[in-house]
């Protein structure tokens, strides 16, 4: 079902998150959105005819365990103001599909891009992965099946990328200052998703410094043509804001003018913002930016105050760089299918790998195995084993199994048994045995101290 645009309207929601901050002083405050607003507010933005302003609502229990395994359950991770940021983007969703806006913008915090499948706490300031339960709410409710996810934050979208790895239907294309000089460190070009979904997954790590200019040309000379080869149902905006040249926590050279001339290239459905941490001289004018661009409003005179555009021009060598990287990408992508189709001829087997995963702002270190049955017919089930390690002694370990929604029959028998003799057998190794079934839509939890399960 693809969306239905009877109303010519940009959709925006506003969720500053007044009870949530990791510290009154911290970068990830509520005061991130509220000059915002009163910028949007003061500029009349909010009374034009383009532009409808929708309601927050909460998501419930069952839309975070589509996507998460909260350890050790989703209350635990998730507040109030979690659930209102992952409800909001399912709300722009839901306008967007019924027809009552033509694209919307989810301007809402707490942030998730950095929150992976498996969650023992937060890290990169995340612990719910907003767009990642937006677009399993999508693929359940409305039967979307491909979708791209374009994520313009500053750092890796790690989480999103995770959640997304063996996912053959999502593409998902992250942007960011090269993670040698920058957390999370990764999201380099090697990192192309499982051997299922290879090529679905592309990194462009930007030299710092990067210009308009420079995210521009990748927009024009990858983004765009990668999208019109995926033919994707509909364009997700991760939309972090960070690569501003005025941003505290990050060294790149994006103006507002490049924001926005970036969503009009792009024209997303739906946009989800991310990071950003320029509260007064960046934010406000790039979310106009951002808001215009998909508005359809004459952007051109929109400026911050010390803005030189002589500034934004590329240097010719961080240009070379890009070109090769766009060379290197585009190479990829076009060969996915084979490769594919190539690592498929080893139905039958498991595909391993090992991670070690480090909690920034929880201090948490985390050790996964991940194993993948490599099927003929779809893309296979997921176990993960996750044994974390806390800063307080507070370790845990637990097992998962995902039965992704493409799931052939085989593969549903295969992970429903599996769950059922990890909890009959229960060594008393894992404290928590997890089934995520995206097909039968139902979600268990098995307490192995306990020996109790929960449904959802």
């Amino acid at each position: 079902m693809k969306p239905n645009y009877r109303n010519g309207k940009t959709g925006l929601i506003f969720f500053p998150a007044f009870d949530w901050a990791i510290s009154p002083t911290h970068p990830e405050r509520e005061e991130r959105l509220l000059y915002t607003r009163d910028q949007l507010f003061e500029e009349g933005i909010m009374d034009l005819p383009e532009i409808l302003q929708l309601e927050p609502r909460l998501a419930e229990l069952k839309d975070i365990a589509r996507v998460h395994f909260c350890v050790p359950d989703i209350e635990s991770q998730a507040t109030k103001a979690h659930l209102i940021a992952a409800g909001s983007a399912i709300t722009i969703a839901d306008a967007l599909m019924k027809g009552e806006i033509r694209n919307g913008f989810a301007l809402v915090r707490p942030p998730g891009h950095h929150a992976m499948r498996v969650v023992h706490g937060n890290r990169g300031f995340c612990n719910i992965n907003n767009e990642a339960v937006m677009v399993e709410h999508l693929r359940k409710v409305y039967g979307i099946k491909r979708i791209a996810i374009i994520d313009t934050d500053v750092h890796h979208g790690d989480g999103t990328q995770d959640i997304y790895w063996h996912d053959p239907d999502v593409l998902f294309i992250s942007f960011h200052q090269d993670g040698r000089t920058l957390f999370p460190g990764s999201g380099f070009t090697d990192e192309l998703g499982g051997p299922l979904a290879f090529g679905t997954t592309l990194n462009i790590p930007l030299p710092p410094g990067t210009t308009d200019e420079g995210i521009l040309f990748i927009m024009d000379k990858l983004v765009l043509p990668v999208l019109e080869k995926f033919q994707p149902e509909l364009v997700i905006n991760s939309a972090g804001q960070d690569n501003h040249y005025k941003d505290p926590l990050a060294n790149m050279n994006f103006s507002a003018q490049g924001y926005a001339a970036l969503n009009k290239k792009l024209a997303p459905d739906i946009a989800v913002l991310e990071g950003g941490y320029s509260i007064e001289t960046a934010l406000p004018y790039i979310n106009m930016g951002i808001i215009m661009a998909m508005a359809d409003i004459d952007y051109s005179n929109l400026y911050e105050p010390d803005y030189r555009k002589y500034s934004f021009a590329e240097n010719p060598q961080r240009l070379k760089v890009l070109k090769a990287i766009v060379e290197e990408l585009l190479e990829v992508f076009n060969k996915r299918e084979v490769i594919q189709a190539n690592n498929r001829e080893k139905a039958g087997s498991f595909y391993e790998r090992k991670r070690h995963i480090f909690y920034d702002t929880d201090g948490i270190s985390e050790k996964q195995l991940e194993t993948v049955k490599v099927c003929a017919k779809c893309p296979g089930f997921l176990t993960i084993d996750s044994q974390a390690s806390h800063v307080r002694n507070k370790n845990s370990r637990v097992y998962c199994i995902v039965i992704p929604i493409q799931a052939c029959p085989d593969c549903q028998e295969e992970a429903r048994e599996k769950y059922e003799k990890m909890c009959q057998v229960n060594t008393g190794d894992f404290q928590y045995i997890y089934l995520q079934d995206r097909v039968a839509d139902i979600y268990r939890q098995y307490d192995c101290r306990k020996e109790r399960e929960i449904k959802l």
